[in-house]
């Protein structure tokens, strides 16, 4: 199934379980991405299709004919369509956590709110709590996946496709360019990987994804990636930070801002001009990066270089 189509089938199903009273064909066709370009025979026949295909797979879809109307009334009823109470194991939770992570960071998520945004601009009266009803409420997991890369990789792995990035290896300002085969992109302690064969070094390899620098290309036809049977991607990841030594940084403070670092800094030095100097204990630049980046103007780190230039390359990202 195309992506164009699933997520007009998607949007069909969100459109119909928010609407309060049912919705004419013509209504549907303007409140739902996918439809609105096609001509009336066009429109007529890819909707019986949806339907169709909907009704196949358990969904279903209410024909509400008010002898008032000329056309009859589409609507999916709640009672019917949601899932009676599942109680799940911590394990399994989780595994539905990251996918809903993963959901809320697809397009498909900005396509249906996109619909219920289109009803209600039409008069369309909707319930709101629709994420509820299609699993999203009930799980509160969240895991960072806020790497540039990630999308791209991903899309990647799910279409088998060969990809090519600009890498910087860890404890280096080297970037090199890798060819990979992708398996699998996983996180392990809130960190995310790509897992793959390595076709410049012949290998299996794990990439940090924040150590991926630029765009990532794909390269060949999408089923071009044969992943080895019996391959463990979250083992290729193992535990990379836990040989990396501890280091200081110095890092200017604004006074009065960040009690946070303060409380987590080994040292604390009164400075001048409105400034502190801090010293902080880390071991991995890249996320002490990250930390620093969220602070804004009230951090600036001094030292060490690496940790220094890292948050320049997220802050200037972030710009562009």
């Amino acid at each position: 199934m195309s992506r164009r189509k699933t997520e007009r089938l998607l949007n069909l199903v969100i459109c119909l379980l928010a609407t309060r009273r049912p919705l004419s064909a013509e209504q549907i066709r303007h409140a739902v991405p996918g439809y609105d370009r096609d001509g009336d025979e066009a429109f007529q026949r890819m909707f019986e299709r949806d339907k169709n295909e909907l009704r196949e797979l358990g969904i279903p879809i209410d024909v509400v004919r008010d002898p008032w109307e000329d056309e009859p009334g589409y609507r999916i009823e709640r009672q019917s369509y949601e899932l009676p109470e599942i109680t799940l194991e911590p394990d399994e939770a989780a595994v539905l956590g990251l996918a809903a992570q993963v959901w809320q960071r697809a397009s498909l998520a900005e396509a249906a709110s996109g619909a219920l945004l289109k009803l209600r601009a039409g008069g369309v009266a909707t319930d709101q709590p629709v994420g509820a009803a299609m699993g999203g409420g009930a799980l509160e997991l969240r895991v960072d996946t806020r790497d540039p890369a990630f999308p791209a990789l991903w899309n990647a792995v799910r279409d088998r496709r060969v990809v090519r990035f600009d890498y910087r290896g860890a404890g280096s300002e080297e970037v090199r360019t890798r060819t990979v085969e992708p398996w699998g992109v996983v996180s392990r302690r809130g960190r995310w990987y790509l897992a793959g064969f390595d076709r410049g070094r012949d290998a299996p390899r794990a990439f940090r994804l924040s150590r991926i620098t630029g765009q990532v290309a794909t390269v060949g036809k999408p089923g071009a990636v044969e992943v080895p049977e019996g391959v463990d991607v979250r083992s290729m990841v193992g535990y990379p930070d836990e040989a990396m030594d501890e280091r200081v940084a110095v890092i200017r403070v604004r006074q009065g801002t960040c009690e946070g670092l303060r409380q987590l800094a080994r040292a604390v030095h009164p400075g001048v001009d409105g400034w502190d100097d801090a010293e902080l204990t880390f071991s991995d630049p890249e996320r002490l990066a990250g930390w620093m980046a969220s602070l804004g103007a009230d951090v600036e780190v001094v030292d060490p270089p690496d940790a220094r230039e890292a948050v320049i390359r997220r802050l200037k990202g972030a710009l562009a």
